[in-house]
């Protein structure tokens, strides 16, 4: 049952929260001699270009650097990383990063880095003769998604809930784990009745066609930020001009994203992986379409994270009033204003 494996995932959660907390709220790397750390560690994604990539390739991080320490495909993980010292920043979905903060992590969220809009989101699609049509059409269904206790999941509660399922209806929706690419061939294959797709994936599966939409985040919660970096609260106190300049670049990044035609920003992140030497495939960049963050400069709110506050807590994962909105984030080191901004990015 959903509940049962985010309950297990909090609890997870819980454990390295706590293990962070024992190392003294994680190790910032440098700061050594009072000076300020000007080096990031992090993690990237293979064959994409993330917005702290495109930042410093764009020249608005300055002398501030990233260093690159590996990939990762996992939000949950990459946040887990930062919060026990391993990389200096991580990202991952809101909800993620409610329950880990919830859990006792020393971080803090300070910038969203991907959103949802009209042009990227997650659909829950069925075959084009499936007899489901409506929320109660799922009971009794499997509905196959990347991760349990994450995005997918609260947008699947979310429409259930709005839709009049209680709490113990909310466990006769099977949700079933399969791995993104192999998704849409299990919804054609009638091993799941709902395949959640997002991206190229579900681009490639609208060509090939016999699939029509059951709903979709977007639909559901309109234009919405759903994802942030955080960094330590140590880090953050060691190194507060490094971390506004950080911040800051990312939220100008995040604009030039939103203003530059789009084959610009294409042609930008294919140069990127390029320079990088990874030996990476740039083709799915060419389906980029946006990062989908919703506030200008990914400024934080109450808003961007108290959804998912709210679904936790119809989970019993939290505890009605456990945690504030405004505790999770803050917005002192984005210094992003549209005047603030540069009007052409060194190297354009």
């Amino acid at each position: 049952m959903s509940v049962v494996a985010s309950r297990r995932q909090f609890l997870a959660l819980t454990a390295i929260a706590a293990a962070a907390a024992a190392c003294g709220e994680a190790t910032a790397s440098g700061g050594g001699g009072g000076g300020e750390t000007r080096r990031l560690r992090y993690q990237g994604s293979v064959g994409q270009v993330t917005l702290a990539e495109l930042a410093e390739d764009l020249g608005y991080l300055g002398d501030v650097k990233l260093e690159w320490v590996g990939n990762t495909i996992s939000g949950p993980q990459d946040i887990q990383s930062a919060a026990t010292g391993q990389t200096d920043f991580g990202g991952a979905f809101n909800g993620a990063v409610v329950k880990l903060i919830a859990a006792g992590a020393p971080v803090k969220a300070v910038i969203s880095y991907y959103g949802v809009d009209a042009s990227v989101f997650s659909g829950f699609y069925v075959l084009e003769d499936s007899p489901i049509r409506t929320a109660r059409d799922l009971i009794g269904k499997k509905v196959g998604m990347n991760t349990l206790g994450a995005h997918h999941e609260a947008v699947l509660d979310t429409y259930l809930q709005r839709n009049g399922f209680s709490p113990a209806e909310l466990g006769k929706v099977e949700r079933i784990v399969v791995p993104p690419v192999n998704t849409e061939q299990s919804l054609r294959q009638k091993q799941i009745e709902v395949a959640v797709l997002g991206g190229i994936l579900r681009d490639k599966a609208l060509v090939t066609g016999g699939i029509r939409p059951l709903l979709s985040d977007f639909e559901l919660l309109g234009a919405f930020s759903a994802g942030s970096y955080v960094l330590t609260n140590k880090f953050l106190k060691q190194n507060p001009n490094t971390s506004r300049t950080f911040v800051t670049g990312v939220a100008k990044a995040i604009e030039w994203a939103r203003t530059t035609p789009r084959e610009e920003v294409i042609a930008r992140s294919v140069e990127i992986i390029k320079k990088r030497g990874r030996n990476e495939d740039t083709s799915a960049l060419q389906y980029w379409k946006s990062f989908g963050v919703a506030e200008p400069g990914g400024r934080l709110t109450d808003g961007t994270f108290q959804v998912w506050i709210d679904w936790l807590t119809t989970h019993g994962d939290l505890k009605a009033g456990q945690i504030k909105a405004a505790a999770l984030y803050s917005n002192d080191y984005n210094g992003y204003s549209a005047a603030a901004a540069s009007p052409a990015a060194s190297g354009s």
